[in-house]
C-alpha cells in the first residue's frame, strides 16, 4: 500500500471535516510523494529492484532501480537506473556483456474517476543498446505507468477508516471523483468533488 499518498489524502480529509455535501477541492501532491508511492508499488522488490528479466539469483538479467520523479512544463519525467547482463547462462555465470545506463520516460497526468492515471508515454532517454532497449521500452512505456496509477478513493477510505483515533471524529467518504490533474510548477494539481460525512 502506497503510504506517501495516505498522508498526502489526510490533509484533503481535514478539508471535509465540517462539511457534509459534496464540495470541490483541491489536491498538490509533490513530485517526492509519486517517487515514493512508485517505490512502494512497483520497486519493492529486494534492494529497491524490479527485475524486467530474470531475478536475484539469475547469472543474465535485467532490473531497474532508483526511480527518480520530476515534473517538466505539463509532464511527469520518471528515471530509472537499468543495470544488465546480456548473454547466455553457462554453469552459472553470464558469457556476455554488462550494461549500465538511465533511461526516461515521461507522462500526462489523467483523472480516471477515483483514480490518479498516466497516459501518452513517451521514451526521452534509453540506452546505446538494442537488445537492452527491446526490454526497456515496454517496461518504461506499459509496465511503469500502470504501476504509477492509484486509486486516490480506496487510499482516503484506508486513512478515514483510522479518523477517530487521530482526529477525534469518525469520517467516512460517500463519493470521489476526481476532475482533472495538471502539472503546476513544482506540483501535481488534483481538482476533484468529494462527499464525506462526519460523526
Amino acid at each position: 500500500m502506497p503510504q506517501p499518498l495516505l498522508g498526502l489524502l489526510l490533509s484533503l480529509a481535514v478539508l471535509f471535516s465540517a462539511t457534509h455535501t459534496a464540495s470541490a477541492i483541491e489536491v498538490k501532491v509533490s513530485a517526492q510523494a509519486l517517487e515514493r508511492t512508485l517505490q512502494a508499488q512497483l520497486f519493492n522488490g529486494p534492494q529497491g529492484r524490479y527485475y524486467i528479466r530474470g531475478d536475484a539469483n539469475s547469472a543474465c538479467y535485467v532490473y531497474a532501480e532508483s526511480p527518480h520523479v520530476t515534473f517538466v512544463q505539463d509532464r511527469i519525467v520518471v528515471r530509472v537506473h537499468a543495470r544488465s547482463k546480456l548473454g547466455t547462462s553457462v554453469h552459472g555465470t553470464c558469457i556476455g556483456v554488462s550494461l549500465s545506463t538511465n533511461t526516461d520516460v515521461s507522462l500526462i497526468p489523467e483523472a480516471e474517476e477515483e483514480s490518479v492515471g498516466f497516459r501518452d508515454a513517451r521514451i526521452e532517454r534509453l540506452s546505446e543498446s538494442r537488445e537492452l532497449n527491446f526490454l526497456l521500452v515496454p517496461f518504461m512505456s506499459h509496465k511503469l505507468p500502470a504501476q504509477m496509477k492509484v486509486n486516490a478513493a480506496v487510499l482516503m477510505r484506508q486513512l478515514l477508516s483510522r479518523s477517530t483515533e487521530t482526529i477525534g471524529y469518525a469520517l467516512s467518504l460517500n463519493s470521489l471523483k476526481l476532475h482533472s490533474l495538471l502539472v503546476e510548477g513544482d506540483s501535481l494539481v488534483m481538482d476533484a468533488d468529494a462527499d464525506l460525512k462526519v460523526d
